[in-house]
């Protein structure tokens, strides 16, 4: 049986319903998802591509509208002092950043739409204990719903506020120029999407994998070296690094084979993006 496309309406809708999920109370008020990256099958959106920007617009009216909704609900449910309410339901300070996407997936079918939303919680005030991001997960596959949340180490910048950065990583994606300071030993670089955690997230063409590579820093030394974990590789000044990805029985196994890192270099990812790399170890 073939399955019915994804409407720009269904997007939307699920767009919404991710916010929902991903609410997160405080004391004084509740925090939406601000960021959104929104995974659709190829066909879907070849044939939303013209349109894609007006769906963003509507999107984004419709979760303006939601929080209308929301607290008018809760400024009723004020009037009955019987018990406490929900605190009123804060927009994002930056706005709704809503990304659109081509997920390359598998098991993924026209019609199935994949959220993944990201919500930055304020740090927490026990010594040593840093931010986190909440990740909502919300999916339309085969038209069941589900939704799962997890919680993360907030990116470099935001879990050590203060702290000098190790290396500089400046780079240009879909939006636009993009500086990036590296403060902790060991991050990862790739589109990101359906269970792929990256640090830097690159709005590219899919062929650059959701986890591309992953950039290390040995504390002991202050040298970086860059493990290669794509499917058509990564370069190094030019030079291709060795993957260290290899195929066994049909499983892909990681060999845990890196490649030392010069103090400045430029890599490039599948040839489609290339990073400029600085340490600032000996700065």
């Amino acid at each position: 049986m073939e399955r019915a496309s994804a409407t720009a309406r269904d997007i939307i809708i699920e767009i919404v319903r991710n916010m929902r999920e991903g609410l997160e109370p405080l004391h004084y008020s509740t925090l939406p998802p601000a960021v959104y990256h929104v995974y659709v099958h190829p066909s879907d959106l070849d044939r939303l591509r013209g349109i894609v920007p007006r769906i963003v617009d509507e999107a984004r009216r419709a979760l303006d509208a939601e929080l209308e909704s929301l607290n008018r609900a809760s400024l009723t449910e004020r009037i009955k002092l019987s018990r406490r309410v929900e605190p009123k339901v804060s927009p994002p300070e930056g706005g709704w950043q809503i990304h659109i996407l081509e997920n390359t997936d598998d098991d993924v079918g026209p019609g199935d739409i994949v959220i993944y939303s990201e919500l930055g919680l304020p740090q927490k005030a026990e010594l040593g204990s840093g931010s986190m991001t909440k990740r909502i997960a919300t999916r339309r596959m085969g038209g069941a719903q589900s939704t799962s949340q997890t919680y993360q180490p907030s990116a470099a910048p935001d879990a050590a506020p203060g702290a000098q950065p190790y290396a500089l990583i400046e780079y240009q994606d879909n939006n636009g120029r993009q500086t990036y300071r590296m403060t902790k030993d060991q991050i990862v670089v790739g589109r990101g999407g359906r269970d792929y955690w990256t640090d830097i997230k690159l709005d590219t063409l899919p062929d650059v994998s959701r986890e591309h590579f992953r950039l290390r820093r040995d504390p002991a030394t202050g040298k970086f070296f860059l493990k290669d974990l794509s499917r058509l590789g990564t370069t190094i000044n030019g030079q291709p690094a060795p993957s260290s990805v290899e195929v066994v029985d049909g499983d892909k196994r990681d060999r845990d084979l890196e490649a030392p890192l010069p103090e400045t270099a430029r890599i490039g990812l599948a040839g489609v993006v290339y990073l400029d790399f600085r340490s600032l170890s000996n700065a």
